[in-house]
């Protein structure tokens, strides 16, 4: 397959997410401060998009207005053709438990659950999944992921991987529409990361889509697309294809390149 084959199959899905001249900014009138300048994006369906820019570039705030978990003063940000400007907080809390899944940079475990309870708790919320669904999606994403011993441990009792891996799974256990993933690597050591970004890259095969902001060349070999945001704008983007470990080194070279273009 081509690189040209490989980008063109990474955008045969449908617009899941879009965002149109998006505004952000913080603080009052006088002292405010302006995040994202006028942000146009899609995201596609089937894609894993990584978001890379220098710090203060309005990564984190770029993924938090895609997701609605914070709000825009100008432009519109839609899902699935809806705008987040015609529902109502109820209706975008219902969309967010629906169709969103979150893994943050820290795990953000209820400290008094085991990992297991975790993991369960989000499929029994979900209106995507009937009770048993939810047990049996919740015992198959344990045994994927490797933790059945500790995921009858309390998160203060495993490591950081294990934790991390555990969120991963409450974000997969609901049948999310896509993604949200804010520098999950950032805390975890390098065979974490891998192995994380591993159990990304296979949901991802399988059809899930994923929006993951991250400042690590590493893991963004594993995307099919990378947006570079400089100073709260779009600089650039590359469709790089699906993920093939054999030819990392390449991958690597190509992505690191690119990113010199733009300034990295």
């Amino acid at each position: 397959m081509t690189s040209e084959d490989n980008a063109a199959k990474c955008r045969s899905g449908h617009v899941v997410i879009s965002a149109e001249n998006v505004r952000k900014s913080y603080g009052g009138a006088a002292g405010s401060s302006d995040v994202l300048g006028g942000v146009s994006v899609d995201v596609f369906a089937g894609d894993f998009t990584v978001i890379m820019g220098p710090s203060g570039a309005g990564k984190t705030t770029l993924l938090n207005c895609l997701s609605g978990l914070e709000s825009i003063d100008a432009g519109e940000v839609a899902y699935e053709g809806t705008s987040f400007a015609r529902l109502s907080d109820r209706q975008m809390s219902d969309v967010r438990a629906a169709s969103f899944g979150f893994v943050f940079q820290a795990p953000r475990l209820v400290s008094n659950l085991t990992l297991y309870e975790n993991i369960l708790v989000a499929g029994l919320l979900s209106p995507n999944l009937t009770d048993r669904q939810a047990r049996e999606k919740a015992d198959a994403l344990v045994r994927a992921l490797g933790i059945e011993s500790a995921a009858r441990h309390l998160p203060n009792q495993v490591s950081g991987g294990e934790a991390q891996r555990a969120a991963v799974a409450r974000a997969l256990v609901c049948d999310p529409s896509i993604v949200f993933a804010d520098e999950p690597t950032g805390a975890l050591n390098q065979a974490n990361s891998e192995e994380l970004l591993d159990i990304l890259c296979e949901s991802n095969a399988a059809g899930q889509t994923i929006l993951m902001v991250t400042h690590d060349v590493k893991a963004a070999l594993r995307a099919t697309r990378i947006v570079y945001l400089r100073d709260g704008s779009v600089e650039g983007e590359l469709d790089i294809g699906t993920y093939d470990k054999a030819a990392s080194a390449a991958r690597e070279r190509e992505i690191v390149g690119w990113l010199a273009d733009q300034g990295w």
